[in-house]
């Protein structure tokens, strides 16, 4: 599949599939790639041969109706969908949404959206966003406004190849929120969950799974109502293939989903869907909307069954690959140029012998100790890090990851004991330093939560990446 998806308007890219629906992943793409190298004569065919050619047969009509009978199933009630007074907008981003979103609000039942009309058509120029991500700031700014003029409560958005969801929502006060890809993810969890119930899925035989850097609320989700929970490596290649393995072993595959706004809801599309997000999501404003609550008072209940989660997630741009090695290197080493973070790393060292260098991870970030280490570069993984002493050696057998590792890229996983989770890996297309950070309070103690949240994303910019000193 080719596509700009939410790149910007000089970006393309495409996606490789396999036989089980999922997108390939390791050692299929070295396989394809070895066969592309003995095959580099093309055959060619011109368009009325791929139209005619007794080996090409168009699917796409047949595919597409079966695509909108099989999501049938997530409809809860035609009757409410029908008859709600609940009003929203719609961007396409300038892509290829506004057709196929269309008729699935029209297969739940739910009525038509209000386009934003500069967006709702494809374009490849995308006039009016340079970057047509419904996450960048300002990107559903033109949907906001004309729902203030028309009295739609709601903002609904898919990026331009139409894989990924985003919501705003406006308040009591006239304010818009506009909802983290982790909150979208819980609200979807717990939908999902209802629909499952409702379809008499038992909670043991239903299956959710999120990326490794999105939030660890789903897992506490799943601790309290005996779902069945796994993480993966980021990316739905990693998710999709293990949903396609659950499904193997019986399981219903509600909810697969990472913090990108990428959220598969349709247990019969092994990949992020934007288009089946955007039904489930309006199903489950207007139900609640029945009763006289927001989407946003929806996602209180979940904070207060679950426990609180805040993210800050972000990146550094930092296009010298030679200064992100050693900003790496520095974290896990502890060498660096500036002598007074390094004897503040030496200090506070947990350490091991591999492969003739020391291994010197933080035992603190921003002074709370560290619980747990992955290093899916290095290939190290421990937990309860702060209970072990410093001098302790330990095997590389003892202390494997249970994620691939890859010496390709940085990937460093850290848990504190105030509820802290950093992830930090480098960007595998752009030239980031990317940094995903969340804190868990179980007591619902927002500031607290929010207070330590500071505290360590400070501790991530000066403590470990040191951008200050490395000008980033």
């Amino acid at each position: 599949m080719i596509t700009a998806s939410h790149n910007p308007k000089d970006d393309n890219g495409y996606k490789v599939y396999w036989e089980n629906g999922a997108q390939i992943k390791p050692p299929l793409d070295e396989g394809i790639a070895a066969s592309i190298d003995k095959h580099r004569v093309p055959i060619n065919w011109d368009a009325e041969g791929v139209e005619h050619h007794e080996q090409v047969t168009d699917v796409a009509a047949s595919m597409i109706d079966a695509y909108f009978a099989a999501a049938t199933h997530l409809v809860q009630s035609q009757e409410l969908n029908h008859k709600t007074e609940l009003r929203y907008v719609y961007t396409a981003m300038h892509g290829v949404g506004a057709p196929f979103a269309a008729r699935m609000l029209a297969t739940f039942g739910l009525p038509s959206f209000i386009p934003v009309p500069e967006q709702i058509n494809p374009d490849p120029d995308f006039p009016t966003v340079p970057f047509p991500n419904p996450e960048e700031k300002g990107a559903l700014d033109m949907a906001k406004t004309l729902a203030d003029e028309r009295g739609a409560t709601l903002v609904l958005a898919n990026d331009p190849d139409a894989d990924r969801f985003a919501a705003a929502e406006k308040q009591a006060d006239g304010t818009w929120v506009a909802f983290t890809g982790d909150q979208l993810g819980i609200i979807f969890a717990a939908a999902v969950l209802d629909i499952a119930r409702a379809q008499g899925v038992p909670d043991e035989k239903l299956a959710m799974v999120n990326s490794t850097v999105s939030s660890r609320m789903l897992e506490a989700m799943a601790a309290k109502e005996g779902f069945h929970y796994v993480d993966t490596l980021t990316g739905f290649k990693w998710m999709a293939n293990e949903l396609a393995a659950l499904q193997a072993q019986g399981y219903y595959v509600g909810l697969g989903y990472e913090e990108a706004i990428g959220y598969m809801v349709h247990d019969q599309v092994l990949d992020k869907d934007g288009v089946s997000a955007l039904a489930v999501f309006a199903q489950l404003a207007v139900q609640l909307n029945a009763d006289g609550k927001r989407i946003s008072d929806y996602l209180e209940s979940l904070y207060a069954k679950y426990g609180f989660f805040v993210s800050a997630n972000s990146y550094f741009l930092c296009p010298d690959t030679a200064k992100m090695d050693r900003i790496f290197a520095r974290i896990r080493f502890g060498n660096s140029d500036s002598a007074s973070c390094a004897d503040t790393v030496e200090r506070t060292a947990f350490s091991r012998q591999h492969a003739g260098d020391v291994l010197r991870y933080p035992r603190t970030i921003g002074g709370f100790p560290v619980s747990y280490i992955r290093d899916l570069t290095e290939g190290f993984e421990m937990r309860d890090v702060d209970k072990q002493e410093a001098s302790l050696s330990f095997s590389q057998d003892q202390n494997q990851p249970v994620f691939p590792v890859s010496k390709s890229a940085h990937m460093l996983t850290f848990e504190t004991r105030n509820g802290g989770r950093l992830t930090m890996r480098t960007s595998g297309t752009e030239p980031k330093l990317k940094y995903y950070l969340e804190v868990r309070n179980a007591n619902n103690d927002r500031a607290q939560a929010a207070k330590d949240l500071d505290i360590m994303t400070r501790a991530v910019s000066e403590e470990l990446v040191q951008a200050t000193y490395n000008k980033l």
